[in-house]
């Protein structure tokens, strides 16, 4: 007896625009061909060529970025594409392919770095961070969805993250845009430093690691040991687009300046201040002497302080209020009940998590979140868009695989599935290395 095999992606055309640094995209292009899909991928310069396997499906773009909404229209039409895949949607060329898609009525699906990251990633139809669906859903209509969801939600792995690896494809890819761009000369970085000046904060964070690890430690063990009750301000990077297009923010020493001011006001004077960078921060903005020049003008720098990078947990599991722009480390702090201000566009700025009180008078008294509505939102969140796994590491790259090639492949999108009662089950996290 004969068994027809299905190939749930035949007569779809997926087109790849600018994905993760690495080889997530080849692999996941790989996956959905096996699953009998026609795949394109639109390079934009050597970065992207060099993490991309198969030369028959490339199309390399030479002209300028004022070229490509014409010619982006044009690969649409021409290849008769019925998936756009990207990672982020806000650099200028992922922000105008999105809109011809929606025009055209292809199907946009967008990655990201988890909202409950590190150990999921983000998957979504349509946008992401402030265009994300999450932003127009009431805490309301995500627990009638979770009626059709497990009770269980799965807690963090105690060791999973790939930050090195992370790094270590940064460098990579800039490096091949440095050396061998020649082919792309019409390519202008999205953000505004350029690519040899990008290629080298890269090189300077892998050989420093080990320097700035030893800084944090000193810097953290002071904090500890210090047994002053603290707020911890949980910073961006910079050129980070959930930043600079989901806050009213032009940079962030006025952030720095803002809750400095807000502190110095309305912290009782034996509270601290303790400013966390991102992981991934690099040096290409001042961050720490903006801090210290500010906490010096206010009256206030013997109780500010810095910690560059790392591991939060530890700082959040002694502070009294997290402070951010929109950074998705709020969620770990929501996570434990800590009080929380944020003051850009998030995923997670609803009115029972993020305080609506003035800084200083978050500061003085800051006002709890609803844990349990927290709770019913994390798990709405590990049931629908957040993924298991990673971008950089072969062993994230195989987790995420596993589940988000049959959620690119179903007629619903994550949030309609749970909702309908036809999400697919979830893979569990591994606790083991």
């Amino acid at each position: 007896m004969h068994h027809t095999l299905t190939s749930p992606g035949a007569g779809r055309r997926f087109l790849m625009l600018q994905g993760p640094h690495g080889p997530f995209f080849a692999h996941l292009a790989a996956m959905l061909r096996a699953a009998g899909a026609d795949v394109l991928r639109v390079g934009f310069n050597m970065g992207d060529r060099a993490f991309w396997n198969d030369g028959d499906s490339y199309i390399p773009w030479t002209g300028t970025p004022e070229d490509w909404p014409a010619g982006c229209a044009d690969l649409m039409d021409r290849h008769g594409i019925t998936d756009l895949v990207l990672y982020g949607d806000t650099r200028p060329i992922h922000a105008q392919a999105v809109e011809l898609a929606r025009a055209c009525g292809i199907m946009v699906h967008v990655f990201e770095e988890g909202y409950l990251r590190p150990y999921w990633v983000t998957y979504e139809r349509g946008g992401s961070n402030g265009h994300s669906r999450l932003m127009k859903m009431t805490l309301a209509e995500m627990r009638a969805a979770l009626e059709n969801a497990d009770d269980e939600v799965p807690d963090a792995p105690a060791v999973w993250g790939d930050l090195r690896q992370h790094i270590f494809y940064g460098a990579l890819y800039h490096f091949f845009v440095m050396v061998a761009n020649h082919g792309y000369r019409n390519f202008r970085p999205h953000r505004a430093l350029p690519v040899v000046a990008e290629f080298r904060l890269y090189l300077k964070r892998l050989l420093l690691m080990p320097v700035h690890r030893m800084e944090r430690w000193w810097a953290t063990r002071r904090i500890r040991r210090g047994g002053f009750p603290y707020h911890l301000v949980l910073l961006q990077l910079e050129h980070d687009s959930s930043f600079r297009m989901h806050s009213s923010f032009d940079s962030m020493t006025d952030f720095i300046a803002l809750v400095i001011e807000g502190f110095a006001r309305g912290a009782p004077s034996h509270h601290h201040l303790v400013f966390k960078a991102h992981p991934l921060e690099d040096g290409r903005a001042a961050i720490e002497a903006t801090i210290a020049d500010q906490a010096r003008k206010t009256g206030v720098a013997a109780r500010v302080h810095y910690v560059s990078g790392g591991k939060l947990a530890g700082l959040l599991n002694h502070a009294r209020t997290a402070v951010t722009v929109n950074s998705t480390a709020a969620q770990q702090a929501l996570w434990r009940g800590l009080p929380l201000k944020a003051f850009g566009r998030a995923v997670y700025n609803l009115p029972e998590f993020v305080s609506d009180q003035p800084l200083p008078d978050f500061f003085a008294h800051p006002r709890r979140p609803d844990a349990r509505g927290y709770r019913d939102y994390r798990r709405f969140l590990l049931e629908t868009s957040q993924i298991v796994g990673g971008f950089y590491s072969a062993r994230g790259r195989r987790e995420l695989l596993r589940q988000v090639v049959d959620m690119m492949l179903a007629p619903q999108d994550p949030y309609d599935a749970l909702r309908q009662g036809c999400a697919a089950p979830r893979q569990q996290l591994r606790l083991v290395n």
